[in-house]
């Protein structure tokens, strides 16, 4: 085996495994239930206060 065809399978491996490794991810942060949005008001001063610096 030439060594391109090696360099190609290890790589092929190694994307396989990033993939399964990130659908292992995905699926652990979806099974931690319903999202909560933050609460408005507070929000809202975050983002008055972070204008107020960037002015």
């Amino acid at each position: 085996m030439n060594q391109g065809k090696v360099v190609a399978i290890i790589t092929g491996v190694i994307s396989i495994l990033i993939a399964i490794a990130y659908l292992v991810v995905v699926q652990l942060i979806d099974s931690r239930g319903e999202m909560i949005p933050a609460p408005v008001d507070q929000l809202s001063r975050s983002i008055s206060i972070i204008s107020y610096l960037l002015s």
